[in-house]
């Protein structure tokens, strides 16, 4: 370093360099002590949460000290609160599989609609999936980006659900800290559980021995994508098409019963352990109705965080209350989760 340096300059000159060295190796180790920071703060608790009045009617002027959240019975302090017109990071996620190609032209007016009933700050992301999943749109905030990603989807065969949902929540990991949810159209019958449930019904004779035999929530898959939105506090919405109605069968095989019965059951469990809600689209042209109440809901909701107490025993269920201060308010939120 020193003959980088004519012997002409004053000795203090290099002593103030080598100071700057000491000072950068002094900074070096509260940048470490920095991310550590970073990562207990990941480990918060983060519920997306609706209040209603005795009549249902949202209730949207609450502020953090309206909240009382426990977890297994115990009071939580409240270390991160944002009010209901917060932004969300949001992915449209669109099911191009076999089953929806009679209704295409349907699924996208009704898709482009729920972009006209989100807030202008809040980032979309489009991403569509059959036995590839495929993104269309990175996460802006231009909705003629997000109109022109919608009107690009395409496409037939198998249906690679959950495979599109992992994507989608790695995808909503690089938003940070805003709120994030999952708006997701589709008959939920996913092609590699299809097949393991067909496998697992093979003996059943009824039908009822058929419900009986198979647990849909023990899928893998179902707890990994639950898993991975209960760390990012991400809320998932599916609109459930009537072609995966178990109740409209028009064979009605103990198989078939049995494979219908276990997809409709994961995503009413990906709507309730996120906090979210299944949407059953009964008649077709209801589609666009259903989106715009699941963007009026999205901006009902408030967000709480806290910091859970203690050590966690990995895969012990935690289970979570939130009150409002007011008796005559009623607040909703996901049910609980498994320590990771």
């Amino acid at each position: 370093m020193q003959t980088d340096f004519p012997m002409s300059y004053p000795k203090y000159f290099r002593r103030l360099l080598f100071i700057g060295f000491l000072t950068i190796f002094a900074v070096a180790p509260i940048a470490a002590q920095d991310d550590e920071v970073i990562r207990t703060e990941t480990s918060l608790v983060q519920l997306n949460i609706g209040v209603v009045d005795k009549q249902g009617r949202a209730v949207t002027s609450l502020t953090q000290k309206d909240f009382v959240v426990y977890e297994d019975g115990v009071k939580q302090a409240i270390q991160h609160f944002e009010p209901v017109d917060a932004p969300f990071s949001l992915v449209l996620m669109l099911d191009m599989s076999g089953s929806t190609i009679n209704f295409r032209q349907q699924l996208k007016l009704a898709s482009e609609r729920f972009l006209d009933a989100l807030a202008p700050e809040d980032r979309v992301a489009v991403i569509q999936f059959n036995k590839e999943v495929k993104s269309l749109s990175g996460f802006s905030l231009d909705r003629g980006k997000s109109y022109y990603a919608i009107e690009l989807a395409s496409g037939a065969g198998e249906t690679n659900f959950y495979q599109a949902l992992k994507y989608a929540l790695k995808e909503l990991e690089k938003e940070g800290k805003r709120r994030k949810a999952i708006v997701v159209l589709t008959d939920g019958l996913d092609t590699q559980l299809r097949n393991a449930d067909r496998s697992t019904l093979a003996k059943a004779q009824t039908n009822e021995e058929a419900l009986a035999t198979i647990d849909p929530h023990s899928s893998a898959d179902l707890n990994s994508v639950l898993a991975s939105a209960d760390r990012q506090g991400v809320t998932i919405y599916p609109l459930a098409l009537p072609s995966g109605d178990p109740k409209r069968l028009p064979i009605q095989t103990p198989n078939i019963v049995g494979i219908y019965a276990a997809a409709r059951a994961r995503l009413q469990s990906l709507a309730d352990r996120t906090g979210g809600r299944l949407n059953e689209i009964n008649q077709l042209q209801y589609m666009a109705q259903l989106y715009r109440e699941v963007a009026a809901s999205l901006r009902t909701l408030y967000t709480v965080a806290y910091q859970p107490p203690g050590e966690r025993t990995r895969g012990k269920w935690h289970e979570i209350k939130v009150e409002v201060v007011s008796s005559d308010l009623t607040a909703r939120t996901k049910p609980g989760y498994f320590a990771r």
